[in-house]
């Protein structure tokens, strides 16, 4: 049996729909044409391929806080997607509780798109988070991560960490903020995203130059903390991206199956609970 015939959970999609949910006037960046996913579009790639279940993200780009489509994918398919919301960071328990009760089960943090310095006073969302129980999922790039850690450590929240950390591939494995996250695999509350990988590579598919960041995060946390994510429908993406490549890459560099299991399946359906 191959990955196209094995159980799989995607942990990092979009849904964007600007007929239905049109973007906000003042969002910074607006996805068109092959960028535009929608549920239903989406829902058929999950046919295709096999996909049970998804985390889906709400992406900066077009929408920024406003949750309304992903929340509405996750209430017409609640069988198929839950969500990490984008909130404002003063927001208090009542509205993340409303946002949990809706299938959302993390909130977003994307210094990649706002900046190190817009997000200088997080500290006590990610304290609400951890009260709820819910998750921090964090987009950095570079060094970013290094502001975050001593949060991350004092807090005692459960930390996705999206993208593999968005290493600099020409910097090696010792780069300041990747050796800050893989030091944080000590905490056992921080799980990573082995995907994105167009997003910080310097060579084309299937981005070799990436899997020394892969090896080694496995060789951290172990699996149990490792999951997969295709991020569809690949904003900004400098390249064509397609869901059944990125699928053949997870078996490239798992060939064992049982692993493939672990990452594909067991981690994100124990840590999100998705149904069987």
């Amino acid at each position: 049996m191959g990955i196209f015939d094995e159980r799989k959970i995607d942990c990092h999609a979009h849904v964007l729909d600007p007929v239905r949910f049109p973007y906000a006037p003042d969002a910074a960046y607006k996805p068109s044409g092959q960028e535009i996913g929608t549920t239903d579009q989406f829902v058929e790639v999950l046919k295709c391929y096999g996909v049970q279940h998804v985390l889906l993200v709400q992406p900066n780009s077009g929408y920024g806080p406003d949750n309304s489509c992903m929340l509405d994918a996750i209430r017409r398919h609640p069988q198929i997607f839950k969500g990490i919301a984008i909130v404002g960071l003063n927001a208090d328990i009542t509205e993340l509780t409303a946002l949990k009760a809706q299938g959302v089960v993390g909130i977003a943090f994307n210094p990649t798109f706002y900046g190190n310095e817009f997000y200088v006073s997080s500290r006590p969302l990610m304290e609400r988070l951890a009260e709820l129980d819910m998750f921090a999922q964090i987009q950095v790039q570079h060094d970013q991560l290094t502001m975050f850690k001593p949060w991350i450590e004092d807090v005692p929240v459960r930390v996705l960490i999206d993208h593999c950390g968005r290493p600099t591939p020409g910097e090696g494995l010792g780069q300041a903020g990747f050796a800050a996250l893989l030091d944080l695999a000590r905490t056992g509350r921080v799980h990573v995203k082995l995907s994105g990988y167009a997003k910080f590579a310097e060579t084309p598919f299937p981005f070799r130059d990436t899997w020394p960041f892969v090896h080694a995060l496995v060789d951290a946390f172990g699996l149990d903390r490792c999951m997969w994510a295709s991020d569809w429908p690949y904003l900004r993406a400098t390249e064509r991206q397609d869901y059944g490549p990125l699928l053949r890459l997870v078996e490239i560099l798992f060939p064992d199956p049982v692993d493939r299991d672990i990452l594909l399946w067991q981690v994100p359906k124990r840590l999100f609970g998705f149904g069987g």
